[in-house]
């Protein structure tokens, strides 16, 4: 059962209603660019997780270079790509993902659009949400941010939201929740 239609390409829409209701939900529900981007410090944000990933690749590479001297003709190429996944990770991933994350609420769906190099666009409409978070890691707490993540029965999972101002998704997480529990239907 899919609730969610989903998009990996604006032009390669995929839906599978199995039901009447859901075929309503999504006659209702088209999917178009939404409206609100995330917060700029969402950059920083995965600026901070690229290194946090990256400088370790990288310094046991150096590592190996250095102590392993029989190793060092080939050992030069894996320091070479370490340096340039972590020049990607913290330079191009960041701003490709803030000219692409958008998110909008309305009182009947859901609309996300995420990635850098794949990118997916969702909508799920909200009397098939189950549950509506708003989730904070160790890094985006230390910058305000947090993550929307919207629940649905969907095969595909949930819809996150992340890079929102930590005040922004608490409130949305709350509208959410009061416009589902308002919402006929049984979010299955």
């Amino acid at each position: 059962m899919n609730d969610a239609i989903r998009y990996s390409s604006p032009s390669d829409a995929v839906a599978d209603e199995t039901s009447s209701q859901e075929e309503s939900d999504s006659a209702a529900l088209t999917l178009r660019p939404p409206a609100n981007r995330v917060q700029r410090r969402a950059i920083l944000w995965w600026m901070l997780q690229s290194l946090v990933l990256a400088v370790p690749v990288l310094a046991a590479t150096i590592v190996a270079y250095v102590l392993w001297e029989s190793a060092r003709p080939w050992l030069v190429l894996a320091v070479c790509a370490a340096a340039l996944l972590l020049v990607v990770g913290v330079v191009l991933e960041p701003l490709l993902r803030y000219r692409v994350h958008r998110w909008e609420t309305t009182s009947s769906a859901v609309y996300g659009r995420s990635g850098w190099l794949v990118r997916e666009w969702r909508a799920a409409p909200l009397s098939r949400v189950q549950t509506v978070d708003a989730r904070s890691g160790p890094i985006e707490q230390m910058l305000g941010l947090a993550t929307l993540r919207v629940t649905t029965a969907s095969s595909y999972g949930a819809i996150d939201i992340g890079g929102l101002d930590r005040t922004t998704a608490a409130r949305l997480a709350d509208e959410l929740t009061e416009i589902t529990e308002q919402t006929p239907g049984d979010a299955t």
